[in-house]
């Protein structure tokens, strides 16, 4: 057996029986790659200095820690693609082991052999090295095979690449270019490590008369088992020596290759994938970018308006249709993908940055050029942040697109149903059109009085929202929750006509300028009053005053209703509730769910008030949303394409039994009334929000909640 031999004789000639001049052609060769590599690298960097310095990879040590923990851990890949999570980390660790094995060999054979005369690559070391490549190797196939499977056969839809916001007779349309471009990716990393099996393998058959070599084959198993078979097949010493030195130029050139190109392609997603985690901004989904509204320009009109952070991004995209698959715009057939928003900024960055000379004149973002973005497909966008969520390396879309709206609002180039809108929202604060008086009207329909914070001190200032105070039927709710809170003895209160909206959407939209005099006005506002904390019943509010405020000197504790309603009735507060027999689920808003991780307290409360509650398939950071976001509530839907909160309704159809779909939001509960008309579903089941099923649970006015009703719901409940 192998033991018969002292293995500290075992180890690879890496040169053997090599003439010299090809020993120099592959130095040679491999320098040349090296030089190509370099100089796309640098390329790549030149492309992001002419970009705006952002400096978002400081601190450097903290956020290079991080990224370092989310590679290692593969998290954000894992995440709803538990199986491709699993494959990549074969793949990334397979190759990575590779790597350093290479490095390995370089640094014993040309490094330290010929400067010190120190080796290292025999004996033990050697046998366990063998051992490691192969197990990467493998790995490494293993993987690639099933990322081929997943195109080939599963063909999944997120990895096609036609664009949602082009026509087939578009010369940008197809982009079957990237297609080819992922197969040429796989294929050849494939190719690389089963001709290096198959070169090992070739090597043991070639000198299986040498007992040292031979009797520890078995310490590159996968190599080992392949010339078993070439033995088998009839492949002797002089055939292998010829395979070997064949395969060893072609597995060598395609390394070589690869490396060259690794700027130029796909592969260079690995350093760039680094890179944008480095630089994410845990805050991209919650807060929008400041901009100077008094410098020379709003936003990003010219592809030289981003930031180095940004044009990373887009070189950071792999692909994976994760945002595209999340995109509520892009499920409801609306002429937008995250995905190709971004490669479209890739190819636009690749055509005019990356070249020594830049092209003459502006580059501009938006129009209906090829790569061009346009403005149609930036107000698609909901603002729902799902992309920025699911995003493996860190692309932060959302901001980018409302900086591109930003410089549309600038040039005058919006959709002209949002003019009134704005209009309204800089006249009387509101985006309804309405009267600063009549803000406060619902407050009459109540036996108490509330305070007015501006006048006297409250322990809670409740931010009521524009749709809350204006729309009848979030009246309804805004009235129970104003109930609520009496019975549970909260000292509250509200701003009265003096209340603005907060400006969440109006941010979104692209009026920064509107924006920051709202936040201002609204800051000078709440500091003038006397409170403890703020308590809203809209998620959007919630996330202005909460996420965006501090940047312009408004910090203040802020709680959702959901999370006051839940700390209530945990504390015994609040009367006890009775139960609610009721088969609910539960719609989470985008701005509280997701964007502010509020998904649990709702649920803990539903969970007090005794309900069934089966979740909708999509859910928490997952949820599918409304559609009101972003300025969207203010812009009709085209009659032939299905609203989102239809699509969310008929979601909520698929469930058995359904009676009630809760929401916690005053714009969902507007759009998902709507939903449940539009796919025909009135009757089978009603909306209420989670504030009407506790006000209901009191006892506080018994039926309230059910006044708007249908009868046919009314009886389904009853028989129920």
């Amino acid at each position: 057996m192998f033991l018969e031999q002292d293995p500290k004789e075992v180890t690879r000639i890496l040169f053997q029986d090599f003439p010299v001049w090809m020993i120099v052609s592959f130095y040679v060769i491999g320098f040349l790659a090296i030089g190509v590599f370099l100089y796309g690298v640098w390329a790549q960097i030149r492309k992001y200095l002419r970009g705006v310095r952002s400096g978002a990879w400081s601190p450097f040590w903290p956020r290079f820690g991080q990224m370092v923990g989310t590679v290692l851990s593969h998290r954000t890949i894992k995440r709803r693609a538990e199986a491709a999570g699993r494959k990549h980390a074969w793949i990334f660790y397979g190759f990575t082991l590779l790597f350093i094995g290479t490095s390995i060999i370089t640094l014993d054979h040309d490094i330290l052999r010929p400067l010190t005369g120190l080796e290292f690559w025999h004996g033990w070391f050697y046998l366990i090295f063998s051992v490691v490549m192969d197990v990467a190797g493998a790995a490494v196939i293993a993987g690639l095979l099933y990322m081929m499977y997943r195109r080939k056969w599963l063909a999944l839809p997120r990895l096609d690449y036609t664009r949602p916001d082009r026509s087939p007779g578009d010369p940008d349309y197809d982009r079957s270019f990237y297609r080819r471009e992922d197969w040429a990716f796989l294929w050849t990393l494939i190719a690389i490590a089963a001709t290096g099996f198959l070169l090992e393998a070739s090597r043991l058959v070639w000198l299986q008369g040498d007992p040292v070599v031979w009797n520890y084959r078995w310490f590159s198993p996968v190599g080992a088992a392949i010339a078993w078979l070439m033995k088998g097949l009839g492949l002797g010493p002089d055939g292998a020596a010829g395979l070997r030195m064949g395969l060893w130029w072609f597995h060598g050139m395609l390394a070589l290759l690869f490396i060259a190109l690794t700027p130029y392609t796909k592969v260079k997603h690995i350093f760039t994938a680094m890179a944008s985690l480095m630089a994410r901004d845990p805050q991209a989904k919650r807060r929008m970018p400041v901009a100077d509204v008094d410098g020379e320009r709003i936003g990003f009109s010219l592809l030289t308006d981003f930031s180095d952070k940004y044009l990373v991004n887009v070189d950071a995209c792999t692909k994976c249709g994760r945002c595209h698959e999340a995109c509520t715009a892009n499920a409801s057939g609306y002429p937008l993908s995250p995905r190709d928003l971004v490669l479209s900024l890739r190819e636009m960055a690749n055509d005019t940055l990356s070249h020594a000379r830049m092209p003459a004149g502006p580059i501009e973002v938006s129009g209906e050029e090829v790569n061009m973005i346009r403005p149609e497909t930036l107000w698609s966008c909901r603002s729902c942040a799902a992309c920025v969520e699911i995003c493996p390396v860190g692309v932060e879309h959302l901001p980018m697109i409302v900086q591109m709206r930003r410089a549309l609002v600038e040039a005058g180039e919006f959709d002209p149903m949002l003019q009134p809108t704005l209009k309204s929202l800089q006249k009387s604060g509101n985006s309804l059109g309405e009267s600063k008086r009549k803000r406060p009207r619902w407050t009459k329909d109540l036996d108490f009085e509330i305070k007015d914070a501006r006048k006297e001190p409250v322990d809670v200032l409740w931010y009521v929202g524009d749709y809350a105070s204006f729309d009848p039927r979030s009246q309804k709710v805004t009235m129970a929750f104003a109930r609520i809170l009496h019975a549970a003895g909260i000292d509250f209160g509200i701003l009265y006509e003096d209340e603005q909206t907060a400006g969440n959407d109006v941010r979104r939209v692209g009026e920064e300028g509107l924006f920051q005099a709202l936040a201002e006005a609204n800051i000078e506002l709440l500091d003038s009053c006397e409170f403890t904390s703020i308590v809203t019943t809209d998620p959007h509010t919630y996330n202005t005053i909460r996420n965006e405020y501090p940047d312009f000197g408004g910090t203040y504790r802020i709680e959702h209703a959901s999370a006051l309603l839940e700390r209530l009735i945990r504390e015994g507060t609040l009367p006890t509730p009775v139960n609610l027999d009721y088969r609910v689920t539960y719609h989470d808003p985008c701005h509280l769910g997701r964007i502010n991780d509020g998904s649990e307290p709702p649920r803990q409360v539903l969970g007090r008030l005794g309900v069934d509650l089966v979740e909708l398939r999509r859910s928490r950071d997952n949820s599918f949303c409304c559609g009101a976001g972003g300025g969207r509530i203010w812009l009709a839907d085209p009659v032939e394409m299905k609203k989102p909160a239809e699509l969310r309704a008929a979601e909520a159809a698929e469930i058995d039994g359904l009676q009630v779909l809760v929401v916690n939001c005053p714009k969902c509960l507007n759009m998902m009334e709507d939903g449940v008309k539009g796919t025909g579903n009135e009757g089978k089941f009603r909306v209420m929000e989670l504030i009407e099923l506790v006000h209901e649970a009191m006892g506080l006015t018994p039926g309230a909640a059910r006044e708007d009703d249908e009868a046919g719901a009314t009886e389904r409940l009853e028989t129920a």
